[in-house]
């Protein structure tokens, strides 16, 4: 083999290889925010309970809602904030209606701030984890199940977080797609 030939294919072996960085890129980001909380991403509960209430200790906790514009529908948490005891299940809801004449699916996205605290806000269920198809005119209520793991308070770069948002966008399904 050549010199022009082994350059040639290393060329074509790096170009591939890099192709394939790219693709994997996506996924890898999305674990490495799942677990480390990056860019406030909360935690998934593996279990269905929180770990357990830690006497004395309580954080608040703020709830934002929007939607995109193209969305028809009203969205907001039915409490703007709550003081939670750390360790401790709570539940609160959000509401949407839909205000078209025709049946429209969303999904959530969401966030966490400060960012730092993301891995210690855990969800045990919530209506994020799936689309949310609405029918003309219907309103429903979405519960939230969540607790702030107590581990927040060994981590030093948590020390001073006083409130934790907990922040939700609805986006049509079909706009989400396009974009993908």
């Amino acid at each position: 083999m050549n010199k022009t030939t082994r350059t040639g294919l290393l060329a074509a072996g790096l170009a591939f290889g890099m192709v394939g960085v790219g693709y994997a890129s996506v996924p890898l980001y999305r674990l490495f925010c799942q677990v480390t909380g990056f860019a406030g991403t909360t935690q998934k509960a593996i279990g269905t309970s929180a770990p357990g209430a830690v006497a004395g200790k309580t954080m608040s906790v703020r709830f934002d809602a929007n939607h995109a514009p193209n969305l028809p529908w009203t969205f907001a948490p039915e409490a703007k904030r709550e003081v939670v005891t750390l360790g401790a299940q709570d539940i609160v809801f959000y509401e949407a209606q839909n205000l078209s004449d025709k049946p429209i699916t969303g999904t959530a996205t969401f966030n966490v701030t400060p960012s730092q605290a993301g891995k210690y806000f855990t969800k045990i269920q919530c209506f994020c984890f799936t689309e949310q198809t609405l029918q003309p005119g219907q309103k429903v209520r979405m519960p939230v199940v969540f607790y702030v793991d107590p581990a927040i308070l060994k981590d030093p770069a948590a020390n001073d977080i006083e409130e934790i948002t907990l922040s939700y966008t609805f986006y049509p399904v079909d706009e989400r797609k396009k974009q993908s």
